[in-house]
Order: C-alpha cells, then structure tokens, then sequence
C-alpha cells in the first residue's frame, strides 16, 4: 500500500487513491495514509458476525461512496464472496507473494522453501472468485538463496512487490484497463 501510495503521489501517474479500506480498524496502513492526507475507512468484519455479505454490502457502499473505480488489495487478508468479486470484476487488483500458480493460498515461503524451489517472488493478477486464480498481470522473481529462511526469502519478496505493483498497475491503466473491464453493479 505504502508503494501505491508514493507511485499515486507522483503528477505523471495515472491514477489518485480515493480510499484507504480496511477491515481491522487498527491496521497500521490506515494512519499511514491518514499521515499522507489520503481518507480513510474501516469496516470491521468483525461488527456481522459471520454475515460476510452485510460486510461487504458495507465495504460497498463505502467503495461508491469514495467514487472508487478500482480496488487495489494489498494485505487485505480475507477471501471476497462472489458478491463482491464479480460488482468488480476486471477492476480489482491483488498482490500475491508468489508466483502464481505455484504456492497460492497462505504460508507461501515457507512452502516454497519446503519445495526447493530455486526462484520466488511475487504477483499482480486480477481478483476472481478463485483464491488467488484470476488472470496474471505482472511478475517479479527472487532468487531462493542458500541459507534462506521464511523471513529473509519474504524481505526480499516484500522489496519486489513495492517495485510490481505501481509498475503493474500503471501498465493496466495505460493499456486500458478500465476501459476493458465489465461495469460495477449495485
């Protein structure tokens, strides 16, 4: 987030962040924007008590209300019902720390170190209703070094995703993206 929001800050890139959007009131993401003047909100899953779409009709209203017209996850932990996924369908964004299709799902370095894997990294696809399945837009590999551990691997991966995801998304702006991409239904 914190690179997306430096990348948005700059005059010659085509994007601005209408909201910052959490689930956990806490996050530290959160006052980070606040502290770079950008607005902010949380829709505590936590307040539906399971109803998964009374929380996303909530984190609905509040994406419309801001005018968002694309949703860039970054560290949003939680997997997005069909409901939500297909309002945004073509228009929602996640960074994924692997290279997918390989190591989907959780845990992934130290999956990867447990599989011998010779390369890591990361990547930027487009959110479906699969876990981590929709289309790959972008990239970046991390060579997996002798003597790695889950922590030094993931320091490494962190460094590509902050350099993929400003990339990735200015190229899907640029390419038309938008443009491309089914209408949000309400």
């Amino acid at each position: 987030m914190e690179a997306l929001i430096q990348a948005c800050a700059r005059e010659d890139f085509p994007a601005r962040i209408a909201l910052v959007l959490s689930n956990v009131p806490t996050a530290p993401g959160l006052e980070v924007a606040r502290k770079a003047g950008l607005a902010t909100c949380a829709v505590d899953h936590r307040l539906y008590g399971g109803d998964r779409r009374a929380h996303e009709q909530a984190v609905q209203a509040e994406l419309s209300r801001s005018g968002v017209q694309l949703v860039c996850l970054a560290g949003y932990m939680r997997v997005l019902t069909p409901w939500l996924v297909n309002r945004w369908a073509g228009r929602m964004l996640n960074i994924h720390p692997s290279l997918l299709p390989e190591f989907a799902g959780l845990n992934t370095h130290e999956r990867a170190l447990q599989a011998g894997a010779q390369d890591h990294g990361c990547t930027v696809h487009l959110v479906t209703d699969g876990v981590d399945e929709g289309p790959v837009l972008g990239q970046a590999r991390v060579p997996v070094l002798a003597g790695d551990t889950p922590q030094s691997l993931g320091a490494r991966v962190l460094q590509a995703e902050h350099r993929l995801y400003p990339e990735t998304l200015r190229r899907f702006l640029q390419s038309g993206g938008l443009r491309n991409a089914a209408p949000a239904g309400i």
